[in-house]
């Protein structure tokens, strides 16, 4: 993965997750911003994988996103107390960081991921290609 395909999968997860949180919650929070960049680059570098699978990918994604949603809860919820989100009412929940019917949401949320990072990848390797057929 190139550096400027990492920063487009950041900014790509950045906008499109604050999007979703907007849509769906009214608002969000730039730690939830940062955190959507940084899962999507994680996705993305794990997508350009030759043998990963749609069903591969929602399994390790949703293992990613719940592991890093529970660190980030840990960090601005509980240390820095910054009462970003709450799951202690949702069932199946750890120290209300994380919970179950997130993590199904997390696994469902990697179908369109899967896609949007093969799109990615193709529009890079396109302008690669571009790139090098005008240089000889």
């Amino acid at each position: 993965m190139k550096f400027s395909q990492g920063i487009f999968a950041f900014l790509m997860g950045y906008f499109i997750y604050s999007m979703i949180e907007i849509i769906n919650r009214g608002y969000t929070h730039w730690t939830m911003a940062l955190t959507g960049g940084a899962v999507l680059t994680i996705l993305y570098a794990i997508n350009c994988r030759r043998t990963m699978t749609l069903i591969k990918s929602c399994f390790i994604g949703t293992f990613i996103i719940t592991s890093i949603e529970f660190a980030v809860g840990i960090f601005v919820n509980i240390i820095m107390d910054w009462q970003v989100w709450d799951y202690s009412t949702v069932p199946f929940n750890v120290m209300g960081q994380i919970c179950l019917p997130f993590s199904a949401a997390w696994f469902f949320l990697c179908i369109p991921a899967y896609y949007l990072c093969s799109a990615i990848r193709m529009r890079f390797n396109t302008a690669s290609h571009r790139t090098l057929s005008h240089q000889y």
